[in-house]
């Protein structure tokens, strides 16, 4: 796992598009990452297994939070992020995240 310390978590994922009734772009957190994310997430989570981070790619920074996915986690990337960084589905940008507290 990648990454400055243990409170930075860095990691390259391919951008994809979900067409459901609310579309969005995500990337998926890889095992070894969503495992770190898994053993803390008692102590940040929020309803539904949410994880609020703090997350980075280039010099975007924004507030998020991922959600659980068939044993991983997903970050959503807003659209903001996309167009700053010319980012788009198929993409694989550095993503750099870091836990915060949801209260």
């Amino acid at each position: 796992m990648a990454g400055s310390d243990l409170n930075d978590i860095e990691f390259s994922g391919e951008i994809w598009y979900w067409r459901g009734p609310a579309p969005w772009y995500f990337i998926t957190v890889p095992d070894e990452e969503s495992a770190y994310f898994e053993a803390e997430s008692n102590f940040v989570t929020y309803g539904w297994g949410m994880i609020p981070v703090t997350a980075e790619i280039g010099a975007s920074v924004w507030d998020t939070s991922m959600f659980p996915k068939d044993g991983r986690y997903i970050l959503p990337v807003k659209a903001a992020v996309r167009r700053a960084e010319d980012l788009d589905d198929g993409d694989v940008p550095t993503v750099r995240l870091r836990l915060r507290s949801w209260t």
